[in-house]
């Protein structure tokens, strides 16, 4: 049976080739690929067929195998197997008469050049697709990932999209370009230093990996605005960074709990304390009891809370209701992020603790704990309202731009009358 003999070649050309693998190209009667890997072997005897039209090149292929005993040699990038050549050529022929030889892929020589082990990193191509799969990464907030790009979703683009995301990770930008050839450059930027680039600033073959950071303990507080803190500067679940009451939601909340000077003001379910850290901001004469069930995030809260300077939040370890009980003032304002199930009987615990004219707020995802939440209102005579909240926030795509959602969230504000 003819076979067809796949070789990965890297930008050193020939001389980044074993001696079985130069072997094999020099028996070869027919050599196919693009003009760059044609142009390493300029003095080569077979006849040359140059990868433009993927499906003719197929065909004259499967013609030279049938009509012909010709050695059938395919020059590719890197490892055919890892978003090659070889996954097409796969769907077109059998397994059995295939043979791949590969080369160093480019993601392997990224992360060896920045020295960095690359066994659990993230690999993603966006060459010729589309965006959603880095964008989920980087909410998810993988700790290294390698991104195969292509002349429209650039390092530019990747620096847009994470500005546009708002995550709470921080990630080292490297470009590393022309990996393995003479004129090969691995740089670290930032991505305000990308974004700023032209485009034509990076060679056209490039990797660009991205390496979570341990975010910064320290804060210009000064240049905060006075509430609608950006997610990113809060710190957050080193596991799920995203998880915590968005800017666009907390904003609404806070206009939502009606705040005033001089209250005592419950956060049940506070995570990250993103919420207690705003309404301590805005009312520095309140005290804000941010009540958390698990290690994590009550460690978190304190950690915000020394970040951002406030000192009217008392962090409360423990699952609501039972800890409610345990504090010692009436309270005015209730603020229910996360409730772990138990949301009828921490409303039933507020009830007997709210002030008259006290509000409760709460916000919530799934439509059982709407109905929940709405079941035990009504049946207490408590006047409230419902905001339905669906948003979206704008991500680069190219040279575009498309609105990306949010998870829709229910907010019920409710005044014990």
């Amino acid at each position: 049976m003819n076979k067809v003999y796949v070789v990965g070649i890297g930008l050193d050309g020939i001389a980044g080739l074993s001696k079985n693998t130069k072997t094999l190209i020099n028996k070869a009667t027919l050599l196919v690929g693009s003009d760059r890997h044609l142009s390493y072997f300029p003095y080569h005897p077979a006849s040359r067929l140059f990868l433009s039209n993927f499906t003719q090149a197929i065909e004259e292929i499967r013609h030279h195998l049938i009509t012909s005993s010709e050695t059938v040699v395919v020059l590719v990038s890197g490892d055919p197997l890892f978003f090659g050549l070889g996954r097409f050529l796969l769907s077109e022929f059998s397994s059995e008469r295939l043979e791949f030889y590969p080369h160093q892929s480019s993601v392997q020589l990224a992360f060896n050049r920045i020295k960095v082990p690359w066994q659990d990193a993230r690999i993603i191509s966006i060459h010729g697709r589309s965006l959603d799969v880095l964008i989920k990464a980087l909410q998810q907030g993988q700790d290294k990932i390698a991104v195969l790009t292509d002349g429209t979703n650039n390092p530019q683009v990747i620096a847009r999209l994470l500005q546009d995301l708002h995550i709470t990770s921080q990630y080292q930008f490297w470009v590393c370009e022309n990996l393995g050839g003479e004129d090969e450059r691995v740089r670290c930027f930032s991505p305000r230093e990308i974004e700023r680039r032209e485009n034509s600033a990076f060679a056209a073959l490039n990797v660009v990996v991205l390496i979570r950071q341990q975010q910064q303990e320290g804060l210009n507080l000064d240049s905060l605005p006075q509430f609608g803190i950006a997610d990113n500067l809060f710190l957050s679940f080193s596991d799920r960074p995203g998880l915590m009451t968005k800017r666009e939601v907390r904003t609404l909340v806070l206009a939502e709990l009606s705040l005033c000077p001089g209250q005592v003001i419950w956060d049940i379910g506070a995570g990250t304390g993103s919420v207690a850290v705003e309404i301590a901001r805005l009312c520095p004469s309140s005290q804000v009891y941010a009540i958390e069930k698990t290690a994590a995030g009550h460690s978190l809260i304190s950690r915000n809370c020394e970040r951002f300077q406030v000192k009217n939040i008392i962090p409360v370890l423990g699952s609501a209701p039972d800890m409610l009980h345990s504090l010692p003032e009436n309270c005015d304002r209730v603020f229910i992020g996360g409730s772990g199930g138990n949301l009828t009987a921490i409303l039933h615990t507020c009830s007997q603790r709210l002030n008259s004219q006290g509000i409760v707020v709460i916000a919530l995802a799934t439509m059982e704990h709407i109905n929940t939440a709405l079941s035990w209102f009504q049946s207490h005579d408590w006047h409230y309202q419902i905001l339905q909240v669906q948003l979206s926030r704008s991500v680069a795509v190219g040279n575009l731009t498309r609105l990306s959602p949010l998870n829709p969230v229910t907010i019920i504000t409710a005044i014990n009358v």
